[in-house]
């Protein structure tokens, strides 16, 4: 076991204070993660739904930019068929500089095909709209002219004066616990997300590391600049000095994030979603981890060992859990948990 490292995720749902206070409380929080050794940063994209007040990751992103000195951070992902290519780019660029060098880039085709439907997507179409946009992307960052026609994107002559600081470009991320996915994730050395038990997760990362050995001297490797890919799962996290108390906060506080998740889902009168963000199935298959410290450590550190991982992706703000909770929360994680994992080594 070597390299473990630690990063916090964020959905930047709406909660029930105001959106202000919201943006200000979980500035505090990244900086706290960053002087708890935190290496990264990661946020999710969303539209019509109160699970993301942050749509536009890149403005927030700009805000940590400067809130932070070492952490690294993007988001996780750009869904990049809501996005024109182009203007992506250059976006991308600029928040590289920014950053000094320190984003990290997640790209998906979006998995909601209600908030697909907000702009007019067509989920049947992101395939190919996620491969054309990631060519247009990869040649805006490596040339000085775009010329693309495509059946979604048409660019003609367009100077490209921006770069990022990053060369070729950041490194990418591909989320995923689809294992024709993970195919393509290694195949092309992204840095990878999943979600699941530790049975499940073990399965995807040893699917990756084969696939990525027997690719891994490929000249066409969309994320071949990354010599060791980051290979990721993402916990919901709570921690309070019992698991009593603990069960106590988090209980309620999960119940307003799963309205929040589940929301634009409802509205369109869909509840295919509903089994995978129930509560009693994530505490069982320790997808949601709530607790004292030594039974978050004690689970923390089975995903590590057990689930062949090196990166592991808490998320400690969401539902109704106050600042002061999820500060609280972080702190203990940082303490009693982290050390336990990298003691692994």
């Amino acid at each position: 076991m070597k390299d473990i490292a630690f990063g916090m995720f964020d959905w930047v749902d709406r909660g029930t204070g105001q959106m202000a206070d919201l943006y200000a409380e979980r500035l505090s929080l990244i900086e706290a993660a960053e002087a708890a050794g935190f290496s990264g940063y990661h946020m999710a994209e969303h539209h019509g739904t109160p699970l993301g007040m942050a749509p536009s990751p890149a403005v927030f992103l700009a805000a940590v930019a400067q809130r932070t000195r070492t952490l690294r951070f993007g988001p996780l992902a750009f869904l990049l068929p809501l996005h024109d290519p182009l203007r992506l780019a250059e976006e991308v660029c600029m928040l590289d500089q920014l950053s000094g060098g320190r984003l990290e880039l997640g790209i998906s085709r979006g998995v909601s095909p209600h908030e697909l439907a907000c702009f007019g997507v067509d989920a049947g179409e992101t395939r190919e709209m996620f491969d054309e946009a990631l060519q247009i992307f990869r040649t805006a960052m490596t040339g000085k002219r775009l010329d693309f026609k495509g059946r979604h994107y048409e660019y003609a002559d367009v100077p490209l004066e921006i770069e990022p600081q990053q060369r070729p470009y950041p490194p990418l991320w591909y989320p995923t616990h689809n294992p024709e996915s993970v195919a393509y994730a290694a195949r092309h050395g992204y840095h990878f997300a999943s979600l699941g038990p530790v049975a499940h997760v073990r399965q995807l990362t040893d699917h990756y590391r084969a696939v990525w050995a027997a690719h891994r001297n490929d000249p066409d490797r969309i994320n071949g600049h990354v010599d060791a890919p980051k290979l990721a799962a993402m916990r919901q996290i709570f921690i309070a000095e019992t698991d009593e108390e603990a069960m106590a906060i988090a209980k309620p506080a999960y119940a307003h994030w799963y309205e929040s998740i589940t929301a634009l889902w409802h509205r369109r009168g869909d509840h295919s979603v509903d089994q995978l963000f129930d509560w009693d199935m994530g505490l069982a298959g320790e997808t949601v981890l709530v607790g004292s410290p030594e039974k978050i450590r004690e689970q923390v550190v089975r995903l590590v060992r057990e689930g062949g991982v090196n990166y592991v992706i808490g998320s400690f703000a969401w539902g109704s859990l106050t600042n002061a909770q999820s500060l609280r929360s972080l702190e203990l994680f940082a303490r009693e948990v982290m050390p336990a994992c990298r003691a692994l080594q």
